[in-house]
Parts: structure tokens; sequence; C-alpha cells
């Protein structure tokens, strides 16, 4: 009989599940797993902060669909990951936390890293358990990666004393791997009840989240847009399931197409912050809301139609009754054509700006350089605050998985572990950071991850020596001379990523920014571009006002 120890039966359980890359900054607590990893040809990313490892597995998560993984030592080992773990949960992506924990035959005694783990995880994760048998670690690591992916995604954690994880074990308990997660059709009344409001739309709009990445849905949602030519708008992660080039695909004309829709089809997406908590949406139309989660439907604005289930096989319903109700694409064209006609003014307002060879260079002019310099198969990370909102109206994907960002949770510092991330699942497409100069600081160590790793990988800094969105408003409010703690230094960043390892630049002249973006996006290391952005910019112009 074989015999095992606890951290080889957890690396043997998580390459059962299909695990073959973990994230981790090391810790005396979990080398155990280290070692079963090893044993298990389970890639070990090591990386500087347990934020950025949570980070790193998040991305892992998103860009497969799959259970992301990150282990972490005990005690601040697993505070340092409570702010990559509250983002997942936010942003629904399946994170599996595997956290060292003091032996259990020391517990309340005061050993090393000792404290209450649990209950901690509890309040930002969907699961969170500890093993006190060794023979359950396998059955429990399962029982975590099923909790994680079932339903609606989320993260989770297993704490793993050491004790446990250093255990000889004779006969652990094998559970057979997972079965696929089933599809979950929406329930036919209320699917015939949308295609019914539909078909009698004259404005409908098609609102689409995060959820149409989750559930592979891209194909049936252009296979609806197709057959009926509905006006669509993405955000988060559904960005790009419909190509930015499709007539369809809306990016700057969402207010007018909220305020002016007598339909809104939601996919996916809180009605949150981001839409005004559903006030921006015409108070007279009609809304069918379709979730994975119960407890979305209604929320914050009531939904005439609600469908719980999974959008792939919802959209598909949906497209069939239509249609077959009655519901014909030239019935929409006029008001599709309003909505481009939006668009377009949008578009020409913009244009200057993407156009100008001003000195200080501005956010658009920026985002503009990068859309000219990318290829649709180039993976963008949105990591900032003005310098990220501003360019999500230039930077508008043609594929789905090709846009990151932090989710509603707005957490900054997450471009580096992303990005390190997203190049080692993808070695051959090219992955480009645009940060803010206040997120760098936050995980920018990690560029030395990437140039260690031999990651190659692109960050631009858009430098602007501020807290930008903060101190705007700050100012607006309070006056230039109240405007505390919103200053940054003009740090050299591209010399930063130069001291790792990499290769740096600084731009100030527009005119270098496509040449440098597309040398650095061919090189095969590690590039840091700095870009000195004018730091008035947004207050100046209300830049982030423009369009919506």
């Amino acid at each position: 009989m074989t015999v095992s120890i606890g951290g080889h039966l957890v690396a043997h359980a998580l390459a059962k599940e299909g695990v073959r890359c973990v994230f981790t900054l090391c810790g005396g607590h979990v080398a155990p797993i280290y070692d079963g990893c090893l044993r298990e040809n389970i890639d070990i990313v090591d990386t500087r902060h347990e934020q950025a490892a949570t980070h790193a597995a998040d991305a892992w998560a998103r860009l497969t669909r799959g259970p992301g993984v990150t282990i972490v030592t005990a005690g601040p080992g697993v505070t340092d990951a409570v702010t990559g773990v509250a983002n997942a949960r936010l942003a629904n992506s399946p994170l599996v936390v595997l956290g060292g924990a003091a032996e259990l035959r020391l517990a309340g005694r005061g050993a090393l890293q000792e404290m209450e783990q649990v209950p901690l995880m509890r309040t930002v994760t969907k699961w969170a358990q500890t093993v006190t048998d060794p023979r359950r670690l396998p059955e429990m690591v399962q029982t975590a990666i099923r909790h994680a992916v079932s339903g609606v995604p989320g993260p989770v954690f297993l704490e793993l004393p050491f004790d446990v994880l250093t255990a000889q074990v004779e006969s652990p308990i094998e559970p057979e791997p997972l079965a696929p997660q089933p599809r979950s059709p929406g329930d036919r009344d209320e699917v015939e009840r949308a295609a019914e409001l539909i078909a009698k739309a004259e404005r409908p709009v098609l609102f689409v989240g995060s959820q149409i990445w989750w559930d592979d849905a891209a194909t049936s949602l252009r296979a609806l847009v197709g057959a009926l030519s509905i006006p669509t708008v993405m955000n988060g992660m559904g960005r790009g399931a419909l190509p930015a080039s499709n007539p369809h695909a809306l990016n700057l004309a969402r207010k007018l197409a909220f305020r002016s829709t007598d339909l809104l089809i939601v996919v996916g997406t809180p009605l949150d912050f981001r839409v005004g908590y559903g006030a921006g949406i015409n108070q007279d139309a009609k809304i069918i809301q379709i979730d994975r989660d119960p407890a979305q439907i209604g929320k914050n604005r009531r939904a005439d139609v609600g469908i719980v289930g999974d959008a792939r096989s919802i959209l598909a319903q949906l497209e069939a009754a239509a249609t077959r109700l009655g519901a014909r694409p030239e019935r929409f064209a006029p008001w599709a054509e309003t909505l481009r006609a939006g668009e377009d003014k949008q578009r020409r307002e913009l244009a200057g700006y993407e156009q100008s060879n001003e000195r200080p260079i501005n956010h658009y002019r920026l985002a503009r350089a990068i859309a000219d310099s990318i290829d649709e198969d180039t993976i963008v990370i949105g990591d900032g605050g003005d310098c990220v909102a501003l360019a999500a109206k230039v930077l508008a994907p043609e594929r789905p998985g090709h846009w990151l960002d932090p989710g509603p949770l707005g957490c900054l510092g997450v471009g580096a572990p992303f990005a390190l991330a997203a190049k080692k699942l993808y070695p051959e497409k090219k992955v480009l950071v645009l940060s803010g100069d206040g997120s760098f600081g936050l995980n920018g160590f990690d560029f030395e991850t990437c140039v260690r790793l031999k990651l190659p990988v692109t960050v631009v800094v858009a430098n602007d020596a501020a807290w930008g969105q903060i101190r705007g408003p700050q100012i607006m409010i309070f006056g230039a001379e109240r405007a505390p703690a919103t200053k940054l230094a003009p740090t050299r960043y591209d010399r930063v990523v130069e001291a790792f390892g990499g290769r740096g630049h600084h731009i100030e002249d527009p005119a270098q920014l496509v040449p440098v973006l597309k040398g650095a996006l061919a090189s095969d290391q590690v590039t840091c571009i700095n870009v000195a952005i004018d730091p008035d910019f947004v207050l100046r112009t209300g830049g982030s006002k423009l369009s919506v």
C-alpha cells in the first residue's frame, strides 16, 4: 500500500481535477503542497505578494472558465490575500484559496502565525472550511472546487493545518472526478413572455455582462443579434462577445440607448452603480432580466420578466421564440439607425482628442495609440482610474476574453498579476497592461516576476503624478489647495522595470507612441512605457463625461 503525506494528496487532488498551474508566495506552512505539485507536474508561479498571487489565480480562472488556485501561508499570508479574494467574489470568479495554518495540536497556544482564518474568509467567500482529517484531503479539495465552479461561481477557502499536510496517510478517501457543470435552460413560460415583449417592442436594447463569458454564450448572443438586429451594450467580461466592428455593438451611445429604450434585456450583469442602480434606464421601459443568481432578478429595478439559468441556453431559447412570434430585424431598423448616429456623433467628438499632438499627451490620444498598435488577439488589462475609464471608450475588443479589468470592486493593482497569468496561459498572445501610476505602486513588483519567469508583457503607465480620478473631484468640490493625499512624484516607472531586468521607454511626444508600442509588443522582453499624460485633462474638459 502506497503511503503519502497530506500535501501530496492535496496536489494529487488538484491534478485530478485538471489544475496545472498554481500561484503562491512561499511559506513554511504550505511547503508539503509544493512538493506534491512537483510530483504532479503542476507549475508553481511564485509572486512577490499574496494579493498578487490571488489576483493572478483569479485571472487564470477568468481566462479558463475553470478553477484558479492560489496557495498562501498562514496568518499574514491569508490576510494579504483577502483583497484579491474579495475582488474575485464580486467578479464571480471561481478562485480556490488553499491557506496554511498552525498545527491543530497547538490550537490556542500561540503558535507562529496562528489566527482565526476561516471566520475572516467566510465574509468574502462562498464557502470556507478547515480540514482536520488527513484522509479527507482529496475529498475536501474536490468539494472546494465544486463550490467554486457551481451555480454562480465564486471564491472558496480551504484551511490546511501543517500537521494535516505532513501526516502520513495510507487509505485516503478518493472521490471520482467532478462531472462538467450542467446547463440550466430558462423556464419555458418565462422565455415565452420575454419573447412576446421583444416581438412587441420598438426600441429594444441588449445589455450583457460577464455571465456571457462564464456561460460561453458569445455564439448564442451573436445568433440572436444577427437574427433580430437588436442594439447591444457590453460590459465586464462581456466585452468582445459581440465584435466591436459589428454594427449593432454600442460603446459610446449607451446613455442614449438606456434613456430611450422601451425594452431592456439584461443578461448576466447587475443593475449596480455602473448604471445608476437602474435609474439611468427609461422609467417606462420594460425589463427582461436573465441571470444565474435569482437574487439579482429585480434588484434595484423591477423586472417585468425574470429568467434564471445560463445565458447560452436562454439566449438560444429567446431567439427561437421571438422569431416564431414575429420579431423581425426590419422592425428595429429605425431604432438601430438612431443609435448608430448617436455612436458616430460621440466618436466624432472624441476624434479631435484622439488625433491631438499637443503636449502633455491626453488620455484619449494614448488610448488611440494603443488601439492602433494591438491586434484583435491581444489581451488588454485595465488597471487604473481615469486612464482606463477613458480608454474603454476607444479600446473596443473584437473577441471575448481579451479584455480584463478588476470588476465591480474596482480594485487597483491587478495589472501585473493578471498579465503574468494571461501570458503564462497564452504564451503566444500579446499581453498589454494599461496602468495608472498609482495602480503600478500596488503590485508593480510583479513585473519582476514576469521578468524572472520570462513572460514578456508590456505595461503602459499613464503617469499624471497623481491619484487623478480622486484628485479631480476633490479639486472641484474643495479647491486646488484642499486636495490632500492625491499627489504622487513623477516617478520614472520605466526605470523601475529596467532595474528588474526589463526594458523601459519614457514618452512625452505623442508621435513616439505607436512606434514604441509596436516595438514593445513585438519584443521578447518585459517592457514598461512610461507616458507623461496631462494631469489636468479630465478636470479641464470633463473628459470622463464626454461619452458614456
